[in-house]
């Protein structure tokens, strides 16, 4: 980061970098030599992973500041590597935390650059740890860039650089050499052959090479990959073509073996957006005149982890071709959205892990000690209830010790709650339970396994798994239900609850939603819509099912509204007038309110299309549906247009819906709505009337009325004349297009 250069108190070089042996002085050779012969039977691999070792020696040399003209140490460390940037770092610890704890380790000064803009301002920045944020701070003790954000120092930094001669700005794209191969089956293969082990290329007009059938797709016995079962995998130079060598047999003159390893998956991804343009195109990848028109994505959308790598491959590629001239675009993609993850609302069951604990050191040292009969009947009750006591979360909140318990399975064998706890539910205990290790223990359960009311099946719990076939549950209300044996409380009583979080979804945490069961309940386009209703495209959302069914009854109430015949009410709940419930569509014009329902939807679902606001776009659509409800609408000029702005929402109910208007081809090919501002023009206006500053009615009145004929059909109105009983008002302020108060 070249706006912390006034941070910098020494450089570190990677122990191989080529300037060492030049730079090291006399008197630090040995020791540099030493250090070199250290590192080297590290990979940089293991030098990347190790965050807590810190090594490093002084070269005996010093650079200058650019700008300050001060000199600076520099060092060889083995957490720079050589192949990564330059090689060589300019020290900043203040703003880094590998440098701070080699500064620290070393002790090496550690100048302060950052004043922190948070509130309250950070403190110790530089003495007691690094400030790594490019936010919320200016920077101070750096001359002329004392005062900027990291921006602005970015650039001003270069600039003075580059006036003096000590530098140039560039980018630089962190992209490191990676294997180019795979051993697997599915890739792109490779066009090269071996001739007596050296590689050779097939010539273009010969390509491409297509992969050919295996049994398997498994590596061979002796640990080729799966093209190593291939039959026919031998090229003929003479003949330029793919050739069959039956196994053990020796290829005949001027065969030999293909390469056996296939192109990784971002081969062929990394570049593939361009041979879409021109797919059919067999002379090159994309004609000239197809690459001129669609030149590169207007819009990636994907998650961040795999966007990241993707896009840095697909920008290496690009700029490759660019390079190479066949390309006139030099970036793949103009606009990236990360859109965010669908979070999973994980279920948490709790349970006690009993173990013997007559021998522990806290009984001890407190004296007390467990005959041979006591140690027997402990261990038979851990033997019988070992991992298999499940409490419920909402008797724990209410009795227990949640205020004592951490995620990581805090012991709470000490507390006296637990051990009166468990006296009480197993009175053969008493006496007995110091010599029992309690520990609870938080545990992934099945979402499946648990209502919306966080109430846990019991049975179906029990039956998930081996290992809790016999388990006892200690419900909400203390009672025990143990269906195995009745004397300890027979029926199930009142519920089990587990607790909640929300989490990343994984089928190790058990709170993977199936769409398919969604689907099969709600309709494919109930789950479309409401995945886009839980929030805006780009933040994570937790999954919850609660709020699915007010969106399925939203596409049942649209439904409805193409299916009013007369006599029918589609404001009715479902299934009632069902006799009449037959598809009806009027080709009379729209009425004003409707129209000017319809043109208000399209100009807000066209905004929020724009802004990938799909979130507010659904809750348009539910209140453009409840208008045209309250007006009784069966208009085609108003329910065709809307039809088509929800398809991409809702596009199987729509596609059902077009057809039925009597339409042959497919919704997808009609054009979209064009939005008429004139539908949206105020005609009337609604004045709230006051005496003497109170409200007391208002009255619609024409929005092309001047001042004194607001005041005239305010004065003719009936209520006027009842609120004024007979009076003459001292004055009548009128604002147009607000307000009317009269006076006296």
């Amino acid at each position: 980061r070249p706006d912390t250069i006034f941070g910098v108190s020494f450089m570190t070089l990677a122990p191989e970098h080529e300037l060492v042996s030049q730079l090291t002085t006399p008197e630090q050779k040995e020791a540099v030599e030493a250090y070199i012969e250290q590192t080297s039977k590290r990979s940089e691999r293991e030098r990347m992973a190790d965050v807590k070792t810190i090594s490093g020696v002084f070269t005996g040399a010093y650079a200058e500041h650019p700008f300050t003209k001060e000199p600076i140490p520099i060092w060889i460390g083995d957490y720079v590597l050589a192949s990564y940037g330059t090689g060589a770092v300019m020290a900043v610890p203040c703003g880094d935390e590998r440098d701070y704890a080699f500064a620290k380790h070393f002790d090496l000064q550690i100048p302060n650059i950052f004043k922190t803009t948070s509130s309250p301002p950070l403190e110790g920045l530089g003495e007691d740890f690094a400030f790594t944020e490019k936010e919320e701070f200016t920077f101070v003790n750096s001359d002329f860039l004392n005062g900027l954000g990291y921006k602005e120092a970015t650039k001003k930094v270069i600039e003075e650089l580059e006036k003096i001669g000590q530098g140039k700005g560039k980018i630089n794209y962190r992209l490191r050499d990676a294997v180019f191969s795979r051993q697997r089956y599915w890739g792109e293969p490779f066009p090269v052959y071996y001739v007596n082990g050296l590689p050779k290329t097939i010539d273009p007009e010969h390509l491409p090479i297509k992969l050919p059938e295996v049994e398997k797709y498994l590596p061979t016995e002796d640990g080729q990959p799966p093209l190593g079962r291939a039959k026919k995998w031998h090229w003929d130079a003479t003949k330029n073509e793919v050739v069959e060598v039956a196994e053990g047999e020796k290829p005949p003159l001027g065969v030999w073996g293909l390469e056996l390893n296939t192109m990784p998956g971002w081969a062929g991804s990394s570049w593939y957006l361009f041979r879409y343009m021109d797919a059919q195109n067999e002379e090159e990848f994309a004609s000239q005149e197809a690459l001129d028109y669609w030149q590169n994505v207007d819009l990636y959308i994907g998650g961040s982890e795999h966007a990241t790598g993707h896009l840095l491959y697909s920008r290496f590629w690009t700029k490759f071709l660019y390079d190479r001239g066949l390309l006139k675009v030099e970036e793949p993609f103009k606009k990236l959205i990360n859109q965010g993850m669908i979070l999973g609302e994980s279920a948490f069951v709790y349970n006690f892990i009993l173990d013997d604990y007559t021998e522990g050191l806290a009984n001890a040292i407190s004296g007390i000690y467990f005959n041979d009969k006591q140690q027997k009947q402990i261990q038979e009750f851990i033997n019988k209830f070992k991992n298999s006591i499940f409490i419920s979360y909402s008797f724990l909140e209410e009795n227990l010790l949640l205020d004592s318990y951490k995620d990581d399975g805090m012991i709470i064998s000490s507390s006296p709650k637990a051990k009166s706890l468990f006296i009480k539910k197993f009175p053969e205990l008493e006496g007995l339970e110091d010599g029992i290790f309690f520990n609870l223990v938080k545990t992934h359960v099945d979402v499946s396994l648990v209502d919306t009311s966080n109430k846990l099946d019991i049975e179906a719990f029990r039956n998930w798994r081996e290992e809790y076939k016999n388990a006892f549950f200690i419900l909400a209300n203390g009672e025990i239900y143990d269906p195995n044996s009745p004397s300890l409380g027979g029926g199930q009583g009142e519920d089990f609850t587990v607790s909640r979080d929300v989490e990343k979804m994984s089928k190790s945490k058990y709170n993977v939603v199936n769409p398919d069961a969604i689907c099969e309940q709600y309709g494919a386009d109930a789950l479309r819509m409401y995945e886009m209703f839980l929030g805006p495209l780009e933040q994570a959302k937790p999954w919850n099912m609660a709020g699915i069914t007010g969106v399925h009854s939203f596409l049942k109430k649209f439904w409805k509204l193409y299916h009013n015949s007369p006599g029918f009410d589609p404001a009715q709940p479902s299934g009632e007038n069902s006799d009449v419930k037959e598809f009806f569509i009027s080709d009379e014009p729209g009425s004003i309110i409707s129209l000017k329902t319809l043109h208000k939807t399209i100009k807000k679902v066209e905004e929020d299309m724009g802004n990938f606001s799909f979130n507010t776009s659904v809750s348009t659509f539910m209140i453009a549906v409840n208008e045209l409800i309250a007006d009784h609408c069966s208009s085609r000029e108003v329910l065709e247009p809307l039809l088509i702005l929800l398809s991409p929402y809702a596009p199987h109910i729509a596609e059902e819906l077009w057809s039925k208007l009597g339409h042959t081809k497919s919704i997808a090919t009609a054009p979209f709505p064009q939005f008429e501002e004139k539908y949206l023009v105020e005609s009337t206006k609604a004045y709230p009337i006051s005496f003497n500053g109170k409200m007391r009615f208002t009255l619609e009145l024409p929005m092309d009325l001047d001042k004194e004929g607001i005041e005239r059909e305010v004065m003719a109105h009936e209520k006027t004349q009842h609120y004024l009983e007979g009076r003459t008002p001292k004055k009548v302020i009128v604002v147009p297009g607000k307000i009317v108060n009269i006076v006296g």
